[in-house]
């Protein structure tokens, strides 16, 4: 009976379970569209100068400056960068500014990661003065600063002290200066979502403040430090404003120099155009091999652990000479 009167109710159709469908109208978000249309367009000016002087810098011995591509396709203005033998060749001046440029933009951008740091460090530990709220203005009037006004009166200071502008001094320091206000915006933005109980309980483990700062500190805002030594390592690598004004004519020029003087100093050819989509083309590398870089070592970094050896050791190293062992099996 009890059976019969289950089967009878499980038949009935009940109102609550009856699934109701409408057809939603997706309305279009024009918000979104209007975003993404904008994006595109900025893209396109960005990049399209440098693949239009990439393209033009194939061309062949008759190649000019502007369209149409005059071919055939050729690498010719390619070779006059390293080959010296060749007619219009470049490949001495190239060469000595390269390295010019490559070490000067590495000392600038180990500079300004180490003084941007330590900067950074000084606005961490919290000593509320009266005065740090204008300090950090202070610092961030740099950024609005004009770079040719900066250059210029580095060069009034370095001239009023009977100084020579060299480019190892002068221009060196001018970059340097330039290059710590953006490194110390990257670190404070590290710092703010950065947690100072992790170096609490180091030290409640027994590590002094060196150990926890190299051990600890250090790996967990290594991204920042790094991110400083781009930004002083591109804006000198780039920096034109600054420089001009801050080295001798006895030096070997670095490359926006050369660049920036070449309509003045020699005819203008298409090595130009092979010169610029070569250097934007080393500086691209270098960030997709530091991207390639940070992306594995994130990616082993976040490797589950699958064994407890892999975290606290091996078990026989942690079991103590009078522990229990569990027999194997």
């Amino acid at each position: 009976m009890i059976e019969t009167m289950a089967q009878a109710a499980e038949a009935v159709a009940r109102p609550q379970d009856v699934v109701v469908r409408r057809e939603v109208k997706q309305r279009r978000d024009w918000a979104k569209l209007g975003l993404g249309v904008y994006f595109f367009i900025f893209l396109f000016f960005l990049y399209i100068p440098m693949i239009l002087m990439a393209i033009l810098s194939f061309q062949g011995d008759t190649g000019q400056l502007t369209f149409p591509f005059r071919g055939p396709v050729s690498l010719d203005w390619w070779k006059t960068l390293w080959d010296s033998n060749l007619f219009n060749t470049i490949a001495d001046d190239v060469s000595a500014s390269g390295r010019q440029s490559l070490w000067l933009s590495l000392a600038a951008g180990a500079l300004v990661a180490v003084f941007g740091f330590m900067l950074s460090m000084a606005f961490r530990r919290r000593w509320r003065l009266r005065t740090d709220v204008v300090a950090f203005y202070v610092l961030m009037l740099a950024l609005m600063t004009p770079a040719f006004l900066v250059g210029l009166g580095n060069q009034l200071l370095w001239r009023f002290m009977g100084e020579t502008p060299s480019l190892w001094y002068t221009a060196l320091g001018a970059n340097v200066i330039w290059g710590i206000p953006f490194s110390f915006l990257v670190m404070l933005a590290v710092w703010n979502r950065y947690d100072r109980h992790i170096e609490e309980a180091a030290r409640d483990l027994g590590a002094n403040s060196v150990t926890t700062f190299r051990e600890v500190t250090l790996p967990l805002v290594w991204t920042g430090v790094f991110g400083s030594f781009l930004f002083g390592f591109t804006l000198t690598w780039n920096d034109f404003d600054r420089t001009i004004l801050l080295q001798n004519g006895y030096e070997a020029q670095p490359l926006p120099i050369l660049i920036g003087t070449w309509p003045s100093s020699r005819p203008i050819l298409p090595n130009l155009y092979a010169l610029g989509a070569g250097t934007t083309a080393v500086t691209l590398f270098l960030i997709f091999t530091v991207l390639v870089a940070v992306t594995l070592r994130l990616r082993f970094r976040s490797a589950p652990v699958t064994r407890p050896a892999e975290e606290l050791g091996e078990a026989d190293s942690l079991a103590g000479p009078g522990s229990l062992r569990r027999p194997a099996e």
